[in-house]
């Protein structure tokens, strides 16, 4: 089996914090606008997800079109996840930021000492592959809870949390540059781009009266999956013209 993971890219790290825009925009969008509420939000999501994934989990390669969708529904149920927790149990979001950092350091210590290595460059068996989707959830769900700490319990607000996490980002690649070992960095760096997509995503969707610019939850999702869905298919023309390249018969 060839490594499941698209490399990491520019384009890898667009795809992604516009992933998390959409789930933080179109999990607003289907539990309020259409009225479906969290609970059943989360579960119809989390159905697409299971379906996704045994997709998914059936290619023998990376295929951009179901991976993509995979972490855009990933980030969905991620969303509903720490919002099922902190709007319908009332858990503190400080509670679901340590609870689901305690999680993702179990998921990969126990990762590391079954397969000794975090590498997204050797997701070449299903095993490693389970590991790596319990972590990209856990990344979400993390990412979804401490971008809603830092953006409402702490007071930052979408504007300043955009800037806050993206000068974060801009700091672990800087180490990544100086060194930095770049498994380390790449998780860190995974974990950061989903409070900056969320709060990029509510600056743009929410009204002026709670410091957004009033586009809507719509018109946000929209957006962003459109380009996601250039992006995707951009990216599945190259990977067929590539093969095809490669498949020639040499003069």
């Amino acid at each position: 089996m060839l490594n499941k993971v698209p490399e990491v890219s520019l384009i890898f790290w667009t795809i992604k914090i516009m992933s998390t825009t959409v789930g933080e925009t179109g999990a607003d969008y289907l539990a309020v606008h259409v009225g479906l509420g969290t609970t059943v939000t989360g579960l119809l999501m989390a159905g697409l997800l299971a379906v996704a994934l045994i997709v998914q989990l059936g290619m023998k390669r990376y295929v951009p079109w179901i991976y993509w969708l995979t972490v855009v529904l990933v980030s969905v149920v991620g969303t509903q996840i720490t919002d099922l927790l902190s709007d319908k149990l009332e858990i503190s979001l400080y509670v679901s930021t340590a609870a689901f950092s305690v999680v993702l350091a179990a998921i990969f210590a126990v990762w590391y000492a079954i397969e000794r290595t975090l590498s997204i460059h050797t997701i070449v068996t299903t095993r490693r592959e389970l590991f790596y989707w319990a972590a990209i959830l856990f990344t979400f769900a993390l990412g979804t809870a401490a971008g809603d700490l830092a953006t409402e319990a702490l007071g930052l607000g979408f504007n300043v949390g955009v800037l806050v996490f993206a000068a974060l980002i801009a700091a672990i690649a800087a180490a990544y540059a100086l060194g930095v070992d770049a498994v380390l960095t790449f998780w860190i760096a995974y974990i950061l781009t989903r409070p900056l997509g969320a709060s990029l995503g509510d600056l743009l969707s929410q009204s002026r009266e709670y410091g957004g610019l009033g586009l809507g939850t719509i018109y946000t999702s929209l957006a962003f999956l459109t380009v996601i869905i250039a992006f995707v298919a951009w990216l599945s023309f190259e990977g067929e013209r590539a093969g095809k390249t490669q498949t020639l018969p040499s003069n």
